[in-house]
């Protein structure tokens, strides 16, 4: 809340009813031995004034430089009526809704989230959230295992797009459960999968990253076959805001991915320095039961009135921790309600109008940088927003000119620089940008050494 609305009065008064003389007895369990007067190192306290001036001084030291950084997180614009309704005190405040009957609101939010998730997805059911994209490809990990256990080589197959991050974070959580996590070979003209593949001994899944985490666009619909044919569950990772142009995961190939997941940051979470964030999960309805975290489910009461209830619950604070299917204690609630607010509000043709600004701006970018001396495209391809670019100077050294500039200009891929303009720039912006590498680049502007 902005403010503490408790008068004095109020405080006694309280007190009073509860039958105590002042706020310390609230803590006379403490002893006395454990209570200090002060803390060393920390200031006076300083009135709201003081405070916020401080607070915005401390902001305004990150600047406001142009930000052409995606790889996995991405500034879109967010309509202010998102975070003013997101952070009402009814959805502020509210947690983990056990008690139906007095969490009718949030579960509401809830079931309307997975109603539009699973929309974009093109699949069947979807939970109520996970802590980031990146567990939730853990989590899709061993749910294909608990899925398909006809496979029981633990191999999971990651196509060469899938994000390194992801498969770290899979490997720490999944990889000590019998579970291998092997690349597939990739093409290194289109960074995409090879076109021969072998599927080796029986793999459990085969994860696809649509766009692919060097931008490129993944030919989804062989590997989707391929995998089936391969006795594999597919596991589709995707950006949220591309399907508004891009196949839905569960149109992929002849039968569709089997589970979907990825990071929901881009539905109206701000970037916020890396978090918090929130993962998306979805699948069909065959593999609902090995489904982990929460469901939501629409019901009727008593009086044959609509209501809205916790549903196949498998989790660890339900049933046996040797049976759960995950131990997510919580989710991303606040994010989940503020992603379905930015769903709802910008409906399904304004995704799709922030996808295409977006895949426009990047390639106005990408067309105005490759016309510079000493720029090239590292893959061949459509892309989505993002773009992997071969520079003449080293790019950890062009990524600190630009900063020098207030231009965050890209990922540093080692190789290479992975641009991305959401719909959040300008023409000015990409030229600002565009004008800034070619004097980096080609005007003898000095490098670090």
């Amino acid at each position: 809340m902005p403010f503490i609305p408790h008068t004095e009065d109020d405080t006694r008064e309280m007190l009073a009813a509860i039958g105590a003389d002042s706020l310390d007895d609230l803590f006379d369990e403490i002893p006395k031995e454990l209570l200090i007067d002060s803390l060393d190192g920390v200031p006076p306290a300083l009135n709201e004034m003081e405070i916020r001036r401080l607070m915005t001084g401390r902001a305004a030291t990150d600047g406001m430089p142009l930000c052409f950084i995606g790889a996995g997180a991405y500034e879109h614009h967010i309509p202010t009526a998102v975070w003013d309704i997101a952070t009402r005190g009814e959805f502020y405040s509210a947690y983990t809704p056990y008690q139906a009957e007095a969490s009718q609101g949030t579960l509401q939010v809830i079931y309307e989230y997975q109603t539009m998730i699973t929309e974009l997805t093109g699949l069947d059911v979807s939970n109520a959230s996970l802590y980031d994209g990146a567990s939730g490809l853990a989590e899709a990990s061993l749910m294909a295992v608990r899925s398909n256990r006809k496979a029981k080589s633990g191999r999971i197959l990651l196509a060469p797009g899938v994000n390194p991050t992801y498969e770290k974070v899979a490997k720490t959580i999944a990889g000590r459960q019998s579970i291998t996590f092997e690349r597939l070979p990739m093409d290194n003209a289109t960074g995409n999968a090879a076109a021969d593949l072998e599927a080796g001994e029986s793999p459990v899944a085969v994860v696809i990253q649509q766009p692919s985490f060097h931008g490129t666009l993944e030919d989804v619909d062989r590997l989707t076959d391929w995998a089936h044919a391969n006795g594999a569950v597919v596991i589709a990772v995707v950006n949220p805001v591309s399907l508004a142009l891009l196949k839905a995961p569960g149109s992929w190939g002849a039968e569709g991915a089997d589970i979907a997941c990825g990071e929901g940051q881009p539905l109206g979470v701000p970037l916020s320095s890396g978090g918090p964030y929130f993962g998306f999960m979805t699948c069909r309805q065959q593999h609902v039961r090995q489904m982990p975290g929460r469901i939501v489910g629409k019901t009727t009461d008593l009086d044959d009135q609509p209501g809205f209830a916790l549903t196949l619950q498998a989790r660890e604070q339900h049933i046996r921790r040797s049976k759960a299917t995950s131990n997510i204690c919580t989710n991303q609630g606040l994010m989940v309600t503020a992603a379905t607010i930015y769903m709802a509000l910008l409906g399904f043709a304004g995704l799709r109008q922030v996808a295409m600004r977006s895949l426009q701006n990047t390639t106005l970018l990408v067309d105005k940088l490759l016309a510079l001396d000493g720029v090239e495209r590292l893959y061949t391809g459509p892309h989505f927003h993002e773009v992997a670019l071969r520079l003449k100077q080293p790019v950890a050294e062009v990524l600190d000119a630009l900063a020098a500039r207030n231009i965050l200009g890209g990922f540093n891929l080692g190789d290479a620089l992975l641009v991305c303009a959401t719909e959040t720039k300008t023409e000015a912006d990409i030229d600002a940008y565009v004008d800034a590498m070619n004097d980096i680049l080609n005007s003898g502007e000095r490098l670090s050494a």
